[in-house]
């Protein structure tokens, strides 16, 4: 390849687009959901390139509709991550010396494919797998996706521009910034599309490769997005694909001596685990393997006497039920002063009465099902723990039924404790717990959101007083890893808002910037003296 200087094309983030009636866009999606949804598909695990079969196979349903089987994947073994980890390696020797402008190129083609013909493919996948209305998914396995393709590739290069600022004469500083040495482990959510997307991508497009184990209930819009990566030039070995239980591929994967990193979404109690469990086994590893985690959130919204009741309202809304509340951002608990709290009320219950709630299929439906059964049960039981209790009553939503799709309704809990358990407990689903305070309290309100939840990433404020504000951003500077005024606290944009937080929560090394694709790679320095020295002897040892 002819030595010519690159610069990767400046990013912008790619646009939504909006499925009105009528539109072309929505003609498509509506025709790719009744294709996938007519053909069952077998998906069998990719390890080196080549596809590979188990036998163990687990099926894959809609969960708005759970009879409805969309594909069967087989699951790995031990047997089979030790062949990824060997594939992996393999694979290494060529990528991770491979010129960085081509694996740009290679994430470039990602953009433009996901933009272009896999997007209805994705999206109608992860609206059917993970119960995903419209525009839910298109913001997700569309746009956020294309966005991580395209930004981390500038990012990519703002990386490799890192050099030492100062080179004396006769001799020249440099730095390297190589791909870790092993392979990286990439444990991805249900939740998220573009999440399982980024996490086995940014550090392969920094030249390591990686074992991807997606998250058991969603493994049919992953499999999509192996296809897509295949037909973008991603080599062989570099991704290996191997859904499987986590008691059969984590040990594997946690005692091999290669393993140089973990990027993880998910529980917080399995992350933690992983954690302990590499510390224990420190002394295997070649390297000390570089540890990037996402987990729970016990989001907050805190409103001043001072905020817009409209906006404040929407905000709730749409931050605690879009998708069924299962974002890691979505708004859990909510504070809200009683000089208020009539107004509110009144414009939040009569918003609600207007939800619908559905199959994906219909794109009136704003609420859809919620995962699996066992997310059914746990969401359930927090609901009906505070139907019985005598500090708590619902006020909106309360019912369920499994019987066809795991439907929850948008339910909403007012409590006199500020500690009820459904203001501290992460619930992973639509619902949302409000308690209504004295204004007179406000400083005191603050330190109590601060204080409630062990967990630190996403909170807002609302006010239109900019003391009150300016008040709560500094009383609740590590509550929050992404902190919203006047907005609710989900909708990260890759490129505007980088996304994580601490905590309980994660690493916070955000997701959508470059500081998150900093942990894929590991410095060598470099100095060539041109004319080196020729006397051991300094000047000061001469005796006169």
């Amino acid at each position: 390849m002819p030595n010519i200087q690159v610069s990767v094309p400046k990013a912008v983030n790619e646009p939504i687009k909006s499925y009105a009636p009528g539109s072309v866009e929505k003609a498509e999606l509506k025709a790719r959901i009744a294709e996938l949804k007519a053909t069952e598909i077998e998906i069998p695990l990719i390890i080196g390139g080549k596809e590979v079969r188990t036998g163990n196979t687990v099926e894959c349903v809609i969960p708005h509709n759970h009879q409805h089987v969309l594909a069967r994947y087989h699951l790995a073994g031990k047997k089979e991550v030790a062949d990824a980890i060997a594939a992996s390696q393999k694979a290494y020797k060529t990528w991770s010396t491979m010129p960085w402008e081509s694996r740009v190129a290679i994430f470039r083609r990602m953009a433009s494919l996901l933009a272009g013909p896999y997007r209805q493919t994705i999206n109608a996948a992860t609206m059917l797998n993970m119960s995903k209305n419209a525009f839910q998914a298109e913001i997700d396995s569309a746009c956020e996706l294309i966005d991580f393709f395209n930004f981390n590739t500038g990012y990519a290069q703002e990386i490799y521009e890192q050099q030492p600022p100062y080179s004396p004469d006769g001799m020249w500083n440099m730095v390297e910034h190589r791909p870790l040495e092993g392979f990286i482990f990439a444990v991805t959510p249900f939740n998220f599309t573009s999440i399982a997307g980024n996490l086995p991508t940014a550090p392969a497009l920094m030249g390591n490769v990686v074992l991807w184990k997606p998250a058991s209930s969603t493994v049919y819009p992953a499999w999509f997005l192996m296809e897509m990566f295949k037909k973008a030039g991603l080599p062989d070995g570099v991704i290996n694909f191997i859904p499987g239980p986590g008691s059969k591929v984590g040990p594997v994967v946690m005692e091999d001596p290669n393993l140089a990193g973990i990027h993880f979404t998910g529980s917080t109690a399995v992350f933690q685990n992983m954690w302990k469990t590499l510390g224990n086994n420190i002394s295997k590893y070649k390297t000390y393997p570089r540890i990037v985690g996402e987990t729970g959130g016990k989001d907050f919204c805190i409103a001043h006497e001072s905020a817009d009741v409209d906006g404040l309202v929407t905000a709730m809304i749409r931050g605690a039920f879009e998708y069924q509340g299962q974002k890691c951002s979505a708004l859990s608990r909510c504070y809200i002063p009683s000089t208020l709290w009539g107004a509110v009320k009144e414009k939040y219950t009569a918003q609600m009465a207007t939800i619908k709630m559905g199959e994906v299929e219909d794109f009136s439906n704003f609420v859809n099902a919620v995962i699996d059964k066992a997310a059914f049960e746990s969401i359930t039981a927090y609901i009906d723990y505070a139907r019985e209790s005598k500090n708590a009553e619902l006020l909106t939503g309360g019912n369920y039924d499994d019987s066809t799709g795991y439907y929850i309704e948008p339910t909403t809990i007012i409590t006199t404790d500020p500690h009820f358990k459904t203001m501290e407990e992460e619930i992973f689903g639509p619902v949302l717990t409000i308690y209504v305070y004295d204004p007179a309290n406000w400083t005191e309100t603050l330190e109590l959101v601060d204080s409630t939840s062990p967990y630190a990433l996403t909170g807002c404020v609302f006010a239109d007083d900019r003391e009150a504000i300016l008040e709560a951003s500094a009383a609740l500077t590590h509550a929050a890893g992404n902190f919203y005024i006047n907005d609710k606290p989900t909708g990260a944009v890759v490129g505007q808002q980088p996304f994580g937080g601490s905590r309980a929560s994660g690493t916070n090394d955000k997701a959508g910037s470059m500081f998150n694709l900093v942990r894929w790679v590991s410095q060598r320095t470099i100095k060539e003296t041109f004319v080196p020295a020729n006397d051991y002897r300094y000047p000061f040892l001469a005796e006169k």
